[in-house]
């Protein structure tokens, strides 16, 4: 085994804190597009849902309950191929 292609410690934590900030990056931006998604379901009334949720006893619950759902879904999805595109580069080469 050689270790001429491993990395100093400061440099693996570096590497792994920049992986994290990528993913992260992109759990956020899949949450967001998960409620913009679920605000233009409502907004637009697609099959009549605004207009039910209007008429709700409890809109912020049923608003809640389709929306986080829908956004943790998303968040997983972009994050799931943010891991499948993940730039990886040798940090050091021979």
């Amino acid at each position: 085994m050689s270790n001429h292609d491993d990395m100093t410690p400061e440099e693996a934590r570096a590497d792994h804190w920049q992986m994290l900030r990528f993913l992260a990056i992109n759990a956020i931006f899949g949450f967001l597009l998960g409620l913009t998604i679920a605000g233009s379901a409502i907004w637009f009334d697609l099959g009549g849902l605004g207009s039910r949720i209007a008429r709700s006893q409890t809109p912020f619950l049923v608003v809640f309950m389709l929306a986080v759902p829908l956004a943790f879904t998303f968040s997983g999805a972009v994050m799931a191929s943010a891991i499948m595109l993940m730039p990886y580069k040798r940090k050091k080469q021979s």
